[in-house]
């Protein structure tokens, strides 16, 4: 055991430490960078500002692909920075660019590369016709200038002002003259059958002077840029105002040459300081009301709920605690309800390994997730950390495996259960493995698409490292003090002979407690999880972590309360199955939440293709499996506290 214990430390230290240096490239990226012009700078200031490229992603398709697969200019230079274990997770592929500018130093018009695709060469012709793919499907190039998504500025309704973290790669008008996605900002894309590509950008970098603040050099606080479509035939005398566009046409009947250019100007503001760079971005997303709402929304369920439960405890409960408790008991014994059950309400359930499973792997899960929400609530989490949410979640799940091995062992002792081994072995591999099974195979999907979010083959052995290396051990040691700890002692005593449960109503039966008992959990969830969703397939920033926390203590509280009031009733009923029946009530809640997945899928995404379809339906059975052990596991325990507390103030003969 010592030697296992020693070894996971080493491996944790050195894995830790590996991750935290590949993420090096990032951290300078939360402090400020100043810039200086060219002579005027010092140690501590730069005089180049270097634009990185990221992934390239399509609402129209879950398959992301990496910069240089579209063959667009390529910096052969500079070394490419790594990336940390959440970025490779999320698919994010930085690079660095061409485009290097000197602060300060307008450039009017400048050639970056052309590419010359010749009629007849078919490696050509493949290159072209990906880069077609591309437009039609709406593809989104992602720049970053110090750690800065570079934004595409446009008006939307009411005279507001959007800003899109990403540009397409360009347009299409169909062969019928439909004109399609970006091709609306200008009126001379109107040639049918003709794809038109942003090969030059005015790019606008605003910055903060340090003159007036007596500090030397200046920062940047915003970068945005305009893409456009110009037809250049000479790259030494480019020409970057106007013009005719730059047609690719859909027959590649000769030969097509795209000249690459940008412009790039400079603008001092001081009203926007470092700090609130970000603002011009988040502000213009305007979501802020309807997440009030949202939280307003699921504070009446929760007050609503928190009433039933107040009135029973207090009136209800109370009067037959002092009914059952008085000093002549005949009557009462002829009384049906909750009491009568109290030879069998702790009897150890079916199937009690896995319901322990289940729960030692919710609550590895609830523990990751509050801490998770909270640093993230707290800012430490913010969306310019790239990947820095998703490395804290695993590094977390990794190192909880104590208390998911403590929980599952000592509420299986409980249920009166033996096959430790079993046991320890299914709460460190069932669930866990189950999600791997999926991840895997999304990931070969991801392998034959040349999708730049396949996993490289070493993050998936560190990713089996921390988990046989850290994780099962972990839980082994959880389960070897779970097991050491005597049985949790019941307030009752358990009858040899069960009781029969008498006929059920239909709302008492199994069923349909457990269906009804996942719709108020998932109203007060639903509006947060449409942002959500946003957020990982519509490719839309969220940073709402103050909002989501709430709605995360708001979802604990409902799920506990619903969960309590079904017991109730069902005991009452004389139904003492109570132990699978909490865990699956507000489990269910995860049914809803695959529900509202498909709805979303086919209402609000234009997904087309069958490997995308595959991979969002995989990857939302993660989603799923993971918040089903989650909701459970709070339903579970709460209805376990409910249950030990209204038997323990009874007197039973």
């Amino acid at each position: 055991m010592k030697r296992r214990i020693h070894f996971s430390f080493v491996l944790v230290c050195s894995l830790v430490s590996y991750f935290s240096s590949c993420s090096a490239f990032y951290l300078p990226g939360l402090a400020p960078v100043s810039f200086c012009e060219n002579g005027k700078g010092g140690e501590d200031c730069q005089t180049v500002i270097q634009l990185f490229v990221n992934r390239l992603d399509s609402v129209e398709s879950v398959l992301p692909y990496e910069y240089d697969v579209f063959d667009f200019c390529k910096d052969v230079k500079e070394k490419r920075p790594s990336e940390n274990l959440g970025q490779v997770l999320f698919g994010e592929r930085i690079e660095s660019s061409p485009y290097k500018f000197n602060f300060k130093q307008d450039v009017p018009c400048k050639a970056v590369c052309t590419k010359t695709y010749k009629k007849g060469n078919q490696d050509d012709a493949t290159k072209l016709d990906f880069l077609k793919m591309g437009m039609q499907l709406n593809y989104q190039h992602h720049w970053i200038i110090d750690n800065m998504p570079v934004t595409w500025c446009y008006d939307v309704e009411d005279g507001q002002k959007y800003c899109n973290p990403g540009f397409p790669i360009g347009c299409l008008v169909t062969a019928d003259g439909r004109v399609k996605d970006a091709c609306v900002i200008n009126a001379e894309f109107n040639k049918k059958n003709t794809f038109y590509v942003f090969n030059h950008v005015d790019i606008t970098i605003t910055y903060h002077s340090g003159a007036s603040e007596g500090w030397r050099g200046a920062r940047l606080v915003a970068a945005t840029l305009e893409p456009k479509s110009i037809k250049n035939t000479d790259e030494k005398n480019p020409t970057c105002n106007g013009g005719t566009p730059m047609e690719v046409p859909g027959e590649f009947d000769s030969d097509v040459s795209i000249v690459y250019t940008y412009s790039v100007e400079f603008k001092e503001n001081n009203e926007i300081k470092w700090a609130s760079r970000w603002d011009y971005i988040l502000v213009s997303m305007p979501h802020t009301n309807i997440q009030w709402f949202s939280i307003m929304n699921s504070l009446v369920i929760v007050l609503f709920l928190s009433g039933m439960v107040a009135m029973i405890m207090l009136r209800t409960l109370h009067k037959d605690i002092a009914r059952y408790n008085q000093v002549d008991q005949e009557d009462a014994q002829e009384e049906s309800g909750w009491k009568q059950v109290h030879g069998d309400v702790f009897r150890p359930p079916r199937k009690g390994m896995l319901l322990s499973v289940f729960l030692g792997q919710g609550t590895q899960i609830f523990i990751m997730t509050f801490i998770t929400l909270f640093l993230a609530c707290l800012g430490f989490l913010s969306p310019a950390n790239r990947g820095a949410l998703m490395t804290c979640a695993v590094v977390l799940w990794v190192l909880l495996g104590t208390p998911a091995g403590y929980v599952s062992a000592r509420l299986y002792k409980t249920f009166g259960g033996e096959k430790w081994k079993t046991n320890v072995l299914l709460t460190a591999l069932l669930c866990p493995g189950i999600v791997f099974a999926d991840f895997f195979l999304m990931n070969l999907i991801l392998w034959v698409e040349g999708s730049s979010a396949a996993i490289p083959f070493g993050t998936l052995v560190a990713i089996l490292a921390l988990w046989f290396g850290i994780s099962v051990p972990l839980t082994f040691i959880g389960a070897y003090f779970g097991f050491k700890k005597p049985a949790i002692e019941q307030p009752v005593r358990t009858n040899q002979i069960p009781r029969q449960i008498p006929e059920q109503s239909f709302f008492t039966k199994p069923i349909p407690g457990i269906v009804m008992g996942g719709i108020l959990p998932f109203g007060c969830i639903f509006i947060q999880l449409f942002f959500i969703l946003n957020s990982i397939w519509s490719h839309q920033m969220y940073y709402m972590f103050g909002f989501l926390f709430l709605v995360f203590i708001i979802l604990l509280i409902t799920c506990s309360e619903a969960t309590i009031l079904l017991c109730y009733f069902h005991l009452c009923a004389e139904d003492y199955h109570w132990w699978w029946r909490s865990f699956l009530t507000s489990g269910f809640t995860a049914v809803y939440l695959f529900i509202y997945a498909v709805h979303y899928f086919f209402s609000k995404l234009q997904i087309i293709g069958a490997a995308s379809t595959i991979l969002y339906f995989g990857y939302t059975m993660i989603m799923v499996l993971i918040f089903f052990l989650f909701t459970g596991t709070i339903g579970f325990f709460a209805c376990f506290w409910f249950v030990n507390k209204i038997y323990s103030v009874v007197k039973v003969d």
